[in-house]
Parts: structure tokens; sequence; C-alpha cells
């Protein structure tokens, strides 16, 4: 069966839900179904395969109700065009706009949460509503899907479809059998990393919710309570604008004494790269996350995660198997299982990191989210 689906997004850039609609994109190229894109631009976009992957650009970012209501022409004119079978919104700007849009060309509507989308008056549980609008719509976790029914329970009905279908990422990109010494040694000496010490990944942007400062200041419980010095630290992830944050967590580290062994880096092409070089990664997020995709990511990479132990990262780590969980928010707990990491043989971490990649090739590789998600398409036009 060929269907046209067109997927709308505010930015392609490298966040899960971002190379979630590029993945699906393209595996519908190779289901001989035609597949489009409208979004605003961003980095991905170079990566797209023109022949198989049709792509507008619009200002489907914009919040602006003028240019949501201009986007809804537009789109309403490129469904009718393309004659388009389902419209897939993955976020809420352009969710209106491709609500109103197949209310217009009657055509099936299917939203994706990618995250929670918390909510302090009606104004904007309203705004949020949208996403609940579509003929079926997906979580991303079972924490996202008990959100959902929690907070909007009295928006799903019999017409319309919820359902969970977890992230998935790409395990032959993030496998540690791609990785030769020569990357290796171009990373190392990029950063002038010593090859003695233990490494400490904190991957994702600098933003006061991922953490960043109270993983710092289990650095310095690490130091100071538990006498632990050799280890060096990547703080990866970009400020994107948010400068003042960023002299904040450069200022900490100064304070106590960690400018040597830590080091700040906006981003690097090769993802996995770092992962291998890592001994164990970590997530400090202090507000939930939908669903843990640095978590995934890590395990993949045979490496042991430690997440805070609050929302999708509880389904994605096998605690005390593929990985381990701290309490949220707590320094003084991070850096205890940092400690108790760093005095694990490396013969046991290899074992909990092996473990990670059987969870994540079980569970949350690519191929099995695209392919549920092609189903769900196929049931909708039936």
């Amino acid at each position: 069966m060929s269907f046209k689906v067109l997927q709308v997004i505010p930015k392609l850039g490298y966040g899960g839900a971002e190379t979630g609609c590029y993945d699906i994109a393209h595996y519908l190229a190779e289901k001989n179904c035609k597949s489009y894109i409208i979004t605003s631009g961003g980095p991905l976009l170079k990566f797209i395969k023109k022949n198989k992957v049709k792509v507008f650009r619009l200002p489907v970012q914009s919040k602006n109700p003028i240019l949501i209501l201009l986007n809804t022409i537009l789109i309403s004119l490129i469904i009718i065009f393309l004659r388009i079978d389902i419209v897939h919104a993955r976020s809420r700007a352009p969710a209106w706009s491709c609500f109103l849009s197949c209310i217009i060309t009657r055509t099936k509507f299917v939203t994706t949460f990618h995250g929670i989308y918390n909510f302090s008056n009606n104004i904007k549980k309203f705004y949020n509503s949208v996403m609940l609008r579509s003929n079926l719509i997906i979580a991303g976790s079972n924490y996202v899907f008990n959100h959902i029914h929690k907070n909007y329970g009295n928006l799903i009905n019999n017409k319309k479809r919820l359902l969970v279908i977890f992230r998935g990422i790409n395990t032959e990109y993030f496998d540690n059998s791609n990785i030769t010494n020569e990357k290796v040694q171009k990373f190392c000496s990029f950063l002038n990393l010593n090859s003695k010490k233990f490494k400490i990944l904190l991957p994702g942007r600098l933003t006061r919710w991922k953490g960043q400062e109270m993983f710092i200041e289990s650095l310095n419980l690490l130091k100071s309570k538990h006498n632990k010095e050799n280890f060096q630290v990547i703080i990866l992830g970009s400020h994107q604008g948010r400068k003042v944050y960023f002299k904040k967590l450069i200022s900490m580290v100064e304070q106590y004494k960690l400018k040597q062994d830590v080091f700040f880096l906006e981003h690097y092409k090769e993802m996995p790269v770092v992962y291998y070089i890592s001994d164990i990664v970590v997530s400090s997020s202090i507000e939930p996350e939908a669903f843990g995709r640095i978590s995934v990511e890590a395990q993949a990479m045979r490496r042991p995660i430690l997440a805070s132990d609050h929302g999708g990262s509880k389904e994605t780590i096998i605690e005390g198997k593929s990985g381990f969980l701290f309490k949220n928010n707590n320094p003084e707990s991070l850096a205890e299982n940092l400690n108790k990491l760093m005095e694990t043989d490396k013969d046991k971490l290899q074992s909990i990191g092996n473990e990670g990649r059987k969870n994540v090739l079980r569970k949350f590789d690519v191929e099995k989210m695209c392919y549920s998600t092609f189903l769900e398409y196929k049931k909708l036009i039936k």
C-alpha cells in the first residue's frame, strides 16, 4: 500500500523529535511511499536525501497567530495539490496550522507528544490541547502516555487512538564497532585528554532543567568528600544563547578548582566517538525527561548510564543491570553513585555496557519505531 505523508516540525535540529522525523521520512521513501517535510530550517536539512524526501520551508516555528493562519492556508494548498493522505505534526505551534488544514481538506491528522507540555493556566492548556485533536496521538514513552491521560483525559474518546511508540535510535550509527583508533586519538588530542584518568560524560544542551549546576556540585563532592581526583569530565552541549547561565557554570568550575579537568564542548560531529572514550555517561536533568535519548544512546554504545530517577529515563534503563538511577536533583546521591562506579572494575563496567546494548536493540532500535509508526499510518487510511 502506497500513501503520502506530510510531517511538520518547527526546526530540523539534532534533537529527538527532529531525528525521529528525519528517520521516518526516509523509511517511508524506502517503503515506496511519498514523503514530505515542512520545516523552518535547521542543520539536519543538509543530510536529507532530496531524491527521496521533498522539503518545504515555511515559518512553522512561529506562535504568531497571523503566521499560524498563513501557514494554515499554505499547508492546505500543499495537501490539496500533492493529495496528501496523512499530516503528522510534531509540535504545538505547527499543530494548530495542521489541525485547521486537516479540517479544511478532510485529511487524517497525527500528532506526537515529544514532551509533557506543562501548563500554568487554562489558556496554556488550551494551546497544548491541539495535540489531542488528531485521529492518532503518539506518546514517546509511558511517562508521557500517563501524563496525557492525567491532564487531558477529557479530550480522549473512542474516535481517537492514543498509544506509545518508543523513540528509536540508529543502532548502526551508535555502535562501538565503527570507532577507529584514529578517531579516538583525534578526539583525545583535540581536548588533550589524559588516557589514565576516568572519563565522565554529561551530554545535553546547557539549560537549567538539564541539571548542569547540580552535576558540578556533585563533582565538587566527589573530590572533597570522596577524595577522588583521577577523573576528567566532558560537558557537551550548546548554551543556545544562554550566556549568563554558561558563565555561571564556568564560574562554578573555577570556584571548585575543577578547571583543569572539566571540558566544555559545544558540539562534536561524531557523537559516538565521545561516548566511546567515556567510562560512564550521566543524565542529570532536574525535571523529568519525556524519553531519555541520552540514556538510550549511551547504552547503545555499551557505556553505563547514570540518570535521575524520574521521567522517561526510568523506562529506558534496567536499574542495576544496564545503568543506575540517583535521587533527582541530589548532588550527594549523584556523587555517591559516581564514586561507586569509579571504584568498579573495568570488566564489570563493560558487562553493564553490554547489557545496555542488548536492552536498546530489544526495545529502542530506530527500525522498530519506524515500522510501528508505518503500521499505524496504514491503519488510518484503510
